[in-house]
């Protein structure tokens, strides 16, 4: 049992790789059906939001603290996915959000450009000169979104247990390598590697309690066991608002103790300075 993260471009081949991986495992193969709760968040159409992905970072400024909670709940919908194993991702920077699993399998599809620009003529019935234009745009924007939004580069190779080429290489040949490559035992769960996923969604999913009144809060989880606090900028809060925090969090199903670090713990409503942005 594994889960698989798949980065990909557009017109790169990647949602076929992911579709057809998919059904040879018998997985469940997700993509931006994770937004749906997003939206819900932020009142914002999906396929809107969907749309107008690269300008995500700008959308976002509309709301307090939007970025950090944009991100937050999508991480709170991914983890939620995979908590269940067996799972075939391509898309929001899941190999961002789930980079310190152990038995994921973190893939990136590229394509040749000249394959891709003819997909484009053909799909959007424009010049091949217009879509190279398009795509080259495209990618930049996309890189520049993962920067601004997650901190991270897509185009870094680091991120990623392996790259494939869609060229000589078909999508059949791509789904193959990496379905002989998953009988590897580094990419199978295993108890330690599930209760890090455990683990993660309980933090994250306290988090999203507490993201509208603490943004910049720090939390992890350990079996139950919940830690709260914010060591970059010490600050020491009003009794009030740590109460409020660790009320909250006690709500989060799932939470057995929650531990409060008196100094770190940053809030709008403390007297102090407020949460900067993450």
């Amino acid at each position: 049992m594994s889960i698989i993260t798949i980065s990909r471009g557009s017109y790169s081949r990647g949602k076929e790789v992911a579709e057809k991986l998919a059904a040879k495992l018998g997985y469940e193969c997700i993509s931006r059906d994770i937004l749906l709760g997003v939206s819900e968040e932020f009142n914002i159409p999906e396929i809107k939001l969907v749309r107008a992905i690269h300008d995500a970072p700008s959308v976002l400024e509309r709301f307090t603290h939007g970025k950090e909670r944009y991100v937050n709940y999508i991480r709170n919908a991914l983890l939620q996915y995979v908590q269940k194993d067996n799972v075939v991702y391509h898309g929001l920077a899941g190999h961002f959000f789930l980079q310190d699993i152990p038995h994921v399998f973190k893939i990136r599809i590229i394509a040749d450009m000249e394959e891709r620009v003819k997909e484009e003529v053909k799909r959007e019935n424009i010049s091949a000169e217009k879509a190279r234009y398009i795509l080259k745009k495209d990618d930049e924007e996309r890189r520049k979104w993962g920067l601004q939004l997650y901190g991270i580069d897509t185009w870094n190779c680091n991120l990623y247990d392996m790259m494939l080429h869609i060229k000589a290489m078909t999508v059949d040949d791509a789904v193959q390598i990496i379905l002989q490559a998953l009988k590897l035992q580094i990419f199978e769960t295993t108890p330690l590697s599930q209760k890090i996923i455990d683990d993660l969604l309980l933090s994250t999913k306290v988090k999203a309690a507490l993201v509208k009144i603490a943004p910049g809060i720090k939390v992890t989880a350990d079996d139950g066991i919940v830690n709260i606090g914010n060591i970059d900028e010490p600050l020491i809060v009003k009794q009030r608002i740590m109460v409020e925090i660790k009320n909250l969090a006690q709500q989060v199903e799932g939470v057995k103790k929650v531990i409060l670090s008196a100094q770190g713990i940053k809030s709008e409503r403390a007297s102090v300075n407020p949460f900067h942005n993450i």
